[in-house]
């Protein structure tokens, strides 16, 4: 009898711990709900006029792939949870998703945005009390201006002046990467009022490359995204600067370098956006961990895999961001944090994984670098049901939901003080990176 007590006693214990370690104290979780926080990273969409398409919203949207497989669960567009953010962004008053009930929705979220005009994004930031959000977006647009949104633009096209036409035959989704990547460096080119290549390398990466960074910062930009693990290894090696000046010469009147030729180029190139990145002020995105498409390679996409170049001294003058934080390679990334020059956001782990799931994440990424951890949504359009106000809704609440959590269990197992976990939260939600990219606190 008395053994069957103790096992009783022990298995609620037992139950009682599991409990508590996935719900966030009550004061905690209030606190970092009223955070103003800064969103490291989305694709909001534009103010369009009726009939127009905002196709700016990011440089390889994945929703235009041959073959896309269902979305995670959470980012099903039947998940109910987005009941809860159409009744807090819009007043929707039903508990299901009939489709009477969405179209009267859709009906009010359209009068909002004509109330609103150009103002609508910013009052959707209000409503998730979110003051800043970096937009990873190919050009902005109405509605998305300083100081509420602030502009990534992105550095891939940089890699890819040649032609591609062989690379696009692996497989499909190359196939569109690569064409999107086209577009946006004709664009480049035609901003510049360029025509063709440079004669050389060096009229090359200061006409074009630098030329177009120095522009782009003077409308607004605060870092430079590349989504390389889509298309090539995260692993940028060490270059032959005669080499890569022999490939160039090679092919700027055309042709397609092989492999091998293309990596050394891309390789390069790089660091040499990366240097003239910090030169300038400007943070360096990189996509890293998992990504959409039937053929993306996630052994390639690890962040280990950056390593040999974040410690070359040169690297060490530009801030990098590890974008969505490597997942599912996050123990890796903590290590990584250790970097003096790098930091981590965990969008898209905001809808990949359930806020007590984040909550681990999070308390390893605060136990090694908490000032180095950013918030980031990765809020983005699916249907005109499900766009990226509804996007960002879910995601801000899975965040600050997990942050909670991981700092309760930290005051709770005496790792930190309370006044600790209030410190941290500002850091994590906004502190951090209003630091990074210079933005008032």
């Amino acid at each position: 009898m008395k053994n069957t007590v103790f096992m009783l006693l022990l298995m609620l214990t037992l139950i009682t711990s599991s409990l508590a370690q996935t719900r966030a104290a009550a004061d905690i979780l209030d606190e970092v709900n009223k955070i103003r926080a800064i969103d490291n990273h989305s694709h909001p969409l534009r103010v369009s006029k009726p009939g127009e398409t905002d196709d700016e919203g990011d440089a390889i949207a994945c929703g235009a792939l041959e073959f896309v497989a269902p979305p995670p669960m959470r980012l099903r567009i039947d998940n109910p949870i987005y009941v809860g953010a159409w009744r807090e962004l819009f007043g929707y008053v039903f508990e299901d998703m009939s489709e009477p009930h969405v179209r009267e929705l859709l009906s009010k979220k359209y009068a909002v945005m004509a109330e609103k005009g150009e103002g609508y994004p910013a009052w959707v930031l209000d409503k998730l009390n979110i003051d800043v959000m970096l937009a990873s977006r190919t050009a902005m647009g109405p509605g998305l201006v300083a100081p509420r949104f602030r502009w990534v633009s992105y550095g891939d096209p940089f890699l890819l002046p040649f032609s591609t036409k062989l690379a696009r035959e692996r497989n499909s989704d190359l196939k569109f990467f690569y064409s999107q990547e086209e577009k946006l460096f004709v664009r480049y080119l035609s901003d510049l009022q360029i025509r063709r290549l440079p004669a050389d390398l060096d009229l090359y990466l200061k006409n074009v490359v630098t030329r177009t960074l120095e522009t782009q910062k003077s409308k607004g930009s605060v870092a430079v995204k590349f989504v390389s693990a889509y298309y090539r290894t995260l692993d940028f090696a060490q270059a032959s600067e005669k080499n890569v000046r022999a490939i160039y010469r090679k092919y700027k009147l055309g042709g397609e370098p092989t492999p091998g030729e293309y990596k050394e180029f891309q390789d390069f190139v790089f660091r040499y956006i990366v240097q003239e990145s910090g030169r300038l002020g400007l943070a360096v995105h990189i996509h890293t961990g998992g990504g959409c498409g039937h053929y993306f390679n996630l052994k390639t996409a690890n962040p280990i895999l950056l390593e040999p170049f974040i410690n070359e001294p040169k690297t060490r003058k530009t801030s990098i961001v590890l974008v969505h934080g490597g997942y599912p390679y996050t123990d890796e990334t903590a290590f990584l944090l250790e970097k003096p020059n790098v930091h981590a956001d965990f969008s898209a782990q905001t809808f990949l994984l359930s806020p007590q799931a984040l909550s681990r994440v999070l308390r390893s990424w605060l136990e090694y670098e908490p000032e180095k951890v950013l918030f980031g949504t990765d809020a983005s359009p699916a249907t005109p049901e499900i766009g990226w106000e509804e996007s960002a809704w879910l995601t801000s609440k899975v965040a600050r939901e997990a942050l909670a959590i991981a700092l309760t269990e930290m005051v709770e197992s005496g790792e930190i003080t309370r006044a600790r976990a209030s410190e941290l939260a500002k850091m994590v939600m906004r502190d951090n990176a209003a630091a990074l990219y210079n933005i008032g606190k």
